[in-house]
């Protein structure tokens, strides 16, 4: 990553630092993402990483995750919607390494993931629920979070509403 940052120094014309972001998840990213882009955006985390890579990173840069969540009342149904979509994550070693570092085993990782780590890296229930999980982000350190709602319709409108009026309340 080094030497890709080193590639954007050197292009005509150069990509100027403030108009970088790095999707960095463990602490050499973070601290390379510090060093040479403007902050992180960091995938497939909870608040807890929010809060590390906040520290790892200090308060200049901009820290922005983008947090997955399911608008789905039924916590069943939205763990089920969630499992199948953190099943690429899971076989990720960046992610699983990740996921390690912040506390979970494996028996948290096996079987689609626990239930323990399906909530806390992939927030559902009702929207309110999710707006909550949402500022636990905030809270953490994070100067936005993007959602990524899945489970239903592409795109999924209705769910970007439904998050927008509880997040606004």
């Amino acid at each position: 990553m080094g030497a890709f940052f080193d590639g954007l120094n050197a292009a005509e014309p150069a990509v100027p630092r403030d108009q970088r972001l790095a999707a960095a998840l463990g602490p050499r990213m973070l601290d390379l993402a510090r060093e040479r882009s403007l902050g992180a955006i960091p995938y497939f985390v909870t608040a807890e990483h929010t809060r590390f890579a906040r520290e790892r990173l200090g308060r200049g840069a901009l820290l922005a995750p983008e947090v997955a969540v399911v608008v789905e009342a039924d916590a069943e149904t939205a763990r089920a919607k969630a499992r199948d979509y953190a099943a690429m994550y899971l076989a990720a070693s960046n992610y699983v390494r990740n996921l390690k570092r912040l506390g979970f085993t494996e028996r948290d990782l096996a079987d689609g993931g626990s239930d323990r780590l399906i909530d806390a890296v992939i927030p559902h229930g009702p929207p309110a629920a999710i707006a909550e999980a949402v500022r636990t982000h905030f809270d953490a350190g994070a100067d936005h979070v993007c959602l990524q709602p899945i489970g239903h319709a592409h795109p999924p409108a209705d769910d970007y509403r439904s998050l927008a009026k509880a997040l606004i309340a």
